[in-house]
């Protein structure tokens, strides 16, 4: 499905910050993390694990027990902290942390994979995540490169040592260096911040190396079927929210693990830091795909509450960013020829303006670019400017 069919055709019947359908009254992914850890499908246990992040109160870290200990999917975030609340949630079941032997990672954002690293620096244990997993401490990635070439003389360093590389990134000495993530839209996302490191620098030594050091052991490709907690799943690869996007689908049970493709009351942000060049049509492909897996009765994500209505919480979120990119047609009508930043600042609210609301407003622009609905060049700066095509 291309979202932006008929676009111009339903643009004057859309208005800032109205939408198709009201949302609930309670959006679940913000719900603060509680202790009781529940069987939430046949043989997983759902562990909500404390963040603080904009718009979520905590993470599903989900257990699958099997006759060798357990395999976790998304470990949470990697400050100590949230490692002591999983090593409680399993222990208050029975399971000391020392019996997990696999993490299953869905993408390549902190919240998911950052206690991976430290679990297999512990444990031995297999660290599991799609083919095309990264992270910005990845050297060999294009996005990392500028980072690790700027951190790299200073530690003197031949081979990639993450936890060298990593103590140095910490270190005030290196907050001068650090040149963050080139945007393709123009300018540099700062990451991580002054604070950030700041805040990284209190860590114990083996956070510090564990989230440095996040690489799978064993990485799977779309419909590998791989063997957790006495089941079968399927990987279902699902880019949009991230290019290595991962899913995994049990058929006797029905159950989902949606990660962050899927959520029951939120609509997940579309990166256009992807590699690909139309994030947004790569989203919606797998929002149809996993729709269409035969038999779906658990979705289980990664913030927020269990759900069932797979096809229906699908059409929603089809809807939603159906409606987002009528908006855009609008405010380009409105602003005429601008920049990223500014189009992003007219389609969210200021409390959410920023890298995470331009990377998505870049989604959207590349997605009706590549419909042949508007047209971009670079400026002197290197920002891209956009212009819509008459209708």
């Amino acid at each position: 499905m291309a979202l932006h069919d008929d676009v111009h055709a339903h643009a004057h019947t859309v208005t800032a910050g109205a939408g198709a359908h009201e949302a609930p009254p309670t959006k679940t992914e913000k719900l603060p993390a509680e202790e009781e850890v529940t069987e939430v499908a046949p043989g997983v246990l759902r562990m909500q694990l404390p963040i603080h992040l904009p718009g979520l109160g905590h993470v599903n870290c989900y257990a699958l027990e099997d006759e060798d200990g357990v395999a976790v999917v998304d470990p949470g975030l990697p400050n100590p902290e949230e490692f002591d609340a999983l090593v409680e949630r399993l222990r208050s079941v029975g399971i000391p942390i020392e019996r997990v032997h696999t993490v299953v990672v869905t993408h390549s954002h902190p919240d998911h994979f950052g206690g991976a690293g430290r679990l297999r620096l512990m444990n031995g244990a297999r660290v599991v995540a799609h083919r095309d997993f990264r992270t910005i401490f990845d050297p060999f990635d294009d996005d990392s490169a500028e980072l690790f070439d700027a951190v790299a003389p200073k530690i003197d360093d031949e081979g990639f040592d993450p936890a060298r590389f990593g103590e140095y990134l910490m270190s005030e000495d290196a907050i001068p260096d650090i040149p963050g993530r080139r945007a393709p839209w123009g300018g540099q996302i700062p990451f991580p911040s002054r604070e950030e490191i700041t805040y990284m620098r209190t860590w114990d030594e083996l956070t510090k190396q564990g989230f440095m050091s996040p690489q799978p052991t064993h990485r799977v490709d779309d419909a590998q079927v791989i063997r957790l907690g006495r089941k079968e799943w399927v990987a279902v690869h699902t880019p949009g929210h991230t290019g290595d996007h991962l899913c995994l689908f049990e058929p006797t049970d029905g159950i989902l693990l949606s990660g962050d493709h899927v959520l029951p009351t939120i609509t997940p942000h579309i990166s256009g830091l992807a590699a690909s060049d139309d994030s947004l049509r790569d989203y919606v492909e797998a929002l149809e795909k996993v729709a269409g897996l035969d038999g779906v009765r658990h979705v289980l994500p990664a913030h927020g509450t269990p759900f069932t209505d797979l096809g229906a919480r699908v059409d929603d979120i089809k809807r939603h960013h159906h409606e987002r990119l009528e908006l855009l047609v609008q405010i380009a009508r409105q602003i005429g020829t601008a920049d990223v930043v500014e189009f992003s600042h007219h389609l969210f609210q200021e409390r959410s303006w920023g890298s995470m609301a331009e990377s998505e407003t870049y989604a959207h622009l590349e997605h009706m670019r590549h419909a042949g609905q508007a047209v971009a060049e670079r400026d002197e700066d290197g920002r891209l400017l956009y212009r819509f095509v008459a209708d």
